[in-house]
C-alpha cells in the first residue's frame, strides 16, 4: 500500500495505491490481484475488491471501475443515478462523496486528482496510448468544466514501469517524433531499432504543459519491483498466460 504525503493531508480524502500484496489469489496472480478482466478465479478476484473497499471506507458495489480502453474518455459522475461500474474509459471525475474510484493497472500510469475547494475528485489510467491521445488533457479540461482552478489541483502519478525497463522499437519512437521533436527527450537510444521510453516523465510533461503545478511522483518501478506490483511487459518476458492488475483508488467523504 502506498499513500501520498500530499492527499494524506485531508482527512476527507481517503486513497491508495494498492500494491499486489495482502490478497486473496495465487500462482502468477498472487495475491491482490483486482483485473476482473483477468483469468482469475471470479472469487478470489471478488474477495480482493472487497478487501479493498473495506480499507477504503466503502462498500465493495460502490467502488466504481472502468473497462479500460487506452482512450481519451472521461466519464463523469455527477449524481448517484448516474454511477455504473464498468463502463468503457480511461478517466473519472465526480464530486459525489462516498463512491470510490479507481483504476486498474500493470505497467500504465495511475494518478489520482483532488481539488481541495471545488471538493472534486478524479483517477486516470494512462498507458502510452492515453497520454498520447489526450486522456490527461481531457480530464482536465473537465475538471475546468466544473469550475476548478488549475492552481488548487493537487496531482498524484503512482508506481508505473520505469523508463530502464520500457524497451520500444523504432515505430513507436517514429510516433512521438512525428507529433513534436521535442519528445525525443523521452527517449534513450540503445541501438538502431530500440530505444528506452520514460512513461512517466512523459505524463508529467504532459500535466505540466496543462498548468498544474502540484504534481507528486510515487517513483517505483512496476517492473522491477515483482514482489510488489504486476507487470504486462514482465508476464511478456516470463511467457506467462496471463497477468494480475494493481488497483489504485480514491474515495471523499
Amino acid at each position: 500500500m502506498f499513500f501520498s504525503k500530499k492527499l494524506k493531508k485531508f482527512k476527507n480524502i481517503k486513497h491508495c495505491f494498492f500494491s499486489r500484496k495482502n490478497g486473496f489469489s495465487s500462482g502468477i496472480y498472487k495475491s491482490l490481484n483486482c483485473g476482473t478482466g483477468s483469468l482469475d478465479k471470479k472469487e478470489n478476484v471478488l474477495k480482493n475488491i472487497e478487501y479493498v473497499s473495506k480499507k477504503i471506507g466503502c462498500q465493495a458495489n460502490s467502488l466504481i471501475t472502468l473497462n479500460q480502453v487506452h482512450s481519451d474518455k472521461v466519464i463523469f459522475f455527477k449524481n448517484l443515478n448516474d454511477i455504473k461500474n464498468k463502463l468503457s474509459g480511461d478517466s473519472i471525475v465526480t464530486q459525489i462523496k462516498n463512491i470510490g474510484i479507481g483504476v486498474l493497472t500493470a505497467d500504465c500510469v495511475p494518478i489520482l486528482l483532488y481539488d481541495p475547494k471545488k471538493k472534486i475528485i478524479g483517477c486516470i489510467h494512462s498507458g502510452w496510448k492515453g497520454a498520447f491521445n489526450g486522456i490527461i488533457k481531457n480530464t482536465i479540461k473537465k475538471f475546468k468544466e466544473l469550475n476548478s482552478n488549475i492552481n488548487d489541483l493537487i496531482t498524484v502519478v503512482g508506481p508505473c514501469i520505469g523508463k530502464n525497463s520500457y524497451n520500444v522499437k523504432l515505430d513507436f519512437y517514429n510516433k512521438f517524433i512525428e507529433k513534436n521533436l521535442e519528445n525525443k527527450n523521452f527517449f534513450n537510444k540503445i541501438n538502431k531499432n530500440n530505444y528506452n521510453f520514460d512513461l512517466r516523465s512523459f505524463v508529467n510533461k504532459e500535466m505540466s504543459s496543462l498548468g498544474i503545478k502540484n504534481i507528486e511522483n510515487i517513483k517505483m518501478d512496476t517492473f522491477s519491483k515483482n514482489k510488489f506490483f504486476y507487470s504486462y511487459r514482465r508476464s511478456c518476458t516470463n511467457k506467462d498466460k496471463d497477468y494480475g492488475r494493481c488497483i489504485s483508488v480514491i474515495l471523499m467523504t
